[in-house]
C-alpha cells in the first residue's frame, strides 16, 4: 500500500474529527454563543448536508482540474474554515464557518477516494478505502474524545484550533508524498461522468449505502440517553462506550478492507445482516447494561466491516467516473448519517422510546440486505465489467500501456 493513500488516511482523520467532535462540545458552544442546545445543535446537520451536497458539486467543479492541486486547495480551504470555527465571534459566522468546511471536506472526501483508487492495484481497492475510512474510525476513537477533553479544559476553540493544527500537517504530507497524477488523454467530461447515473447498479449502490449506514447511526444517535435512561448507567460511563463504539469501527474497518477485495458482496451483505441482528439485539435488551455495552461494540464493528466493501462497489460500478463515484458515496453516506437519525428522533417523538430507534434502524438495514440482493442478481446476469481507473504508483507516471482489468462483482 503506498505511503500516499496513509497520509489520505491521515487527512481523514483531522476531517473526521471536525465532523464529529461538536457532539462532546455543544453545551459550552451554546453557552459562549447565547444560543439553546438544539440550536447548536444544528452545526452538526449543517456539516452533514453541506456534505451531501458539496460532494457531487465539488467533484463536478473539479473535474478537470489536477488531483493533486485539488487536495491541496481543498485541505487549505477546510483548514481555514477551522481557524474561522475558532475565531468566529458570532452563531452566524460559525454556522458559516461549519459549511465552508463541510463543503471542503465532501470534496476532499471525493477526490481524496479517487487519488486513492488510481494509487493501487484493482484488486486493492477495499483495503485503500479502509486506510481511509480508518483515518475516521481513529477520529472516533481518540479525535473526538480528545476534542472534548481540550473544550472542558481550554474552551471548545481550542479544539477548532487543534483540527486546524492537524490539517497543516496533513497538506504538509500532501505536498511531500502525493504524486502528481495527471489527467487522462481525453479530458473527462461532466456529460460522460454523469452517464453513471443511469446505470441501476449505481443507484442500488447509493440505497444500500445510505440505508446501512442510516440504519446504524439511527440508533448510535441516541446511545447516550439509552445508555443512562435505559441501561441505567451513569453519565460518566458514557464517552468510554462511545470510544469502545469507536475501537469496534477501527476494529471492522481493518478486517473489512482485508478480505473485502476478494468476497465484495460477501462483506457487504453478512456485515449488513450482522448489523441487523445486533440492532435487534440492543431493542430487546438495552435494559441491561452489560448487553447494551457490548453491543456498542459490535455495532461499530460490524458498521465499519462494510464501509469498505460499500465504497469500493461503487467505484466498480461507477468506474468511468471516478471522481463522481468518490461523491457519490460521500453523500450516499451523508444522507444516510442524516435520515437515519431523523428517522431515530421521529420514533422517539411518537412515544415509543430510546430502545425503539434500534428497531426502526434495523428496518433501514433489512431493507438495504433487499437491494444488497438485488445488486447480486443483477451483477450475476450481467457479468463483470471493465476497471476504468489504472494504478499510479507514487512518484511516477501511470504507463499507457496499462491495460484496463477486470472488476469481479463478486
Amino acid at each position: 500500500m503506498p505511503v500516499a493513500v496513509y497520509v489520505l488516511g491521515l487527512s481523514v482523520f483531522a476531517l473526521g474529527t471536525s465532523e464529529f467532535m461538536l457532539s462532546g462540545l455543544l453545551p459550552p458552544i451554546a453557552e459562549d454563543m447565547g444560543v439553546t442546545i438544539p440550536q447548536a445543535g444544528l452545526l452538526i446537520s449543517a456539516f452533514a448536508i453541506g456534505m451531501v451536497v458539496g460532494a457531487p458539486l465539488l467533484a463536478v467543479a473539479t473535474l478537470r482540474l489536477p488531483r493533486r492541486t485539488t487536495l491541496l486547495s481543498l485541505i487549505t480551504l477546510f483548514g481555514l474554515g477551522q481557524v474561522a470555527g475558532a475565531l468566529a465571534p458570532s452563531y452566524e459566522l460559525l454556522f458559516a464557518s461549519r459549511i465552508v468546511s463541510a463543503l471542503a471536506c465532501a470534496g476532499f472526501w471525493a477526490v481524496g477516494a479517487a487519488v486513492a483508487i488510481a494509487m493501487v492495484e484493482q484488486h486493492q481497492r477495499a483495503r485503500a478505502m479502509a486506510v481511509m475510512i480508518g483515518g475516521l474510525s481513529i477520529a472516533n476513537v481518540l479525535g473526538v474524545p480528545a476534542g472534548a477533553f481540550l473544550g472542558e479544559h481550554l474552551g471548545w476553540r481550542s479544539a477548532f484550533w487543534a483540527v486546524g493544527a492537524a490539517s497543516a500537517i496533513a497538506l504538509a504530507g500532501i505536498l511531500a508524498l502525493i504524486p502528481k497524477i495527471p489527467l487522462p488523454a481525453e479530458k473527462p467530461t461532466l456529460a460522460r461522468e454523469l452517464r453513471i447515473y443511469r446505470d441501476r447498479q449505481v443507484w442500488l449502490s447509493i440505497g444500500i449505502t445510505a440505508l446501512a449506514a442510516g440504519g446504524v447511526f439511527c440508533a448510535f444517535s441516541y446511545l447516550s440517553p439509552l445508555l443512562t435512561d435505559v441501561a441505567g448507567l451513569d453519565s460518566q460511563w458514557v464517552p468510554w462506550i462511545l470510544g469502545l463504539f469507536g475501537i469496534g469501527a477501527l476494529a471492522g474497518t481493518t478486517v473489512g478492507g482485508r478480505i473485502a477485495d476478494a468476497h465484495l458482496f460477501g462483506v457487504m451483505l453478512w456485515g449488513i445482516t450482522a448489523s441487523t441482528v445486533f440492532l435487534a439485539a440492543l431493542a430487546l435488551l438495552a435494559s441491561t447494561a452489560a448487553a447494551a455495552i457490548a453491543l456498542a461494540f459490535l455495532i461499530g464493528f460490524s458498521a465499519f466491516f462494510t464501509a469498505p466493501a460499500l465504497n469500493a462497489r461503487m467505484f466498480n460500478v461507477a468506474g468511468a467516473a471516478p471522481t463522481l463515484a468518490g461523491a457519490t458515496t460521500t453523500a450516499a453516506f451523508n444522507l444516510g448519517n442524516t435520515g437515519g437519525p431523523w428517522l431515530g428522533g421521529t420514533v422517539i417523538d411518537a412515544g415509543y422510546g430510546y430502545s425503539a430507534t434500534a428497531w426502526a434502524g434495523g428496518a433501514m438495514t433489512v431493507t438495504a440486505i433487499a437491494l444488497g440482493l438485488a445488486a447480486l442478481r443483477l451483477d450475476r446476469r450481467t457479468g463483470p465489467r471493465a476497471a476504468h481507473p489504472t494504478r499510479v504508483v507514487a512518484g511516477s507516471p501511470p504507463s499507457r500501456s496499462e491495460a484496463p482489468e477486470k472488476v469481479r462483482g463478486a
